[in-house]
């Protein structure tokens, strides 16, 4: 078998796109706040 053992693949997805998922929310999140905080400060 040559190649990318599915195995893998199948076990990773879920974890991947869940942390995919928290970085996109808490990144979403931390940037309001800074740009909350920039402008707090202008």
């Amino acid at each position: 078998m040559d190649g990318i053992d599915f195995r893998v693949v199948i076990v990773l997805a879920p974890v991947i796109i869940a942390a995919s998922w928290a970085a996109f929310n808490i990144g979403a999140a931390a940037l309001r706040q800074i740009q909350g905080f920039l402008n707090r400060e202008a």
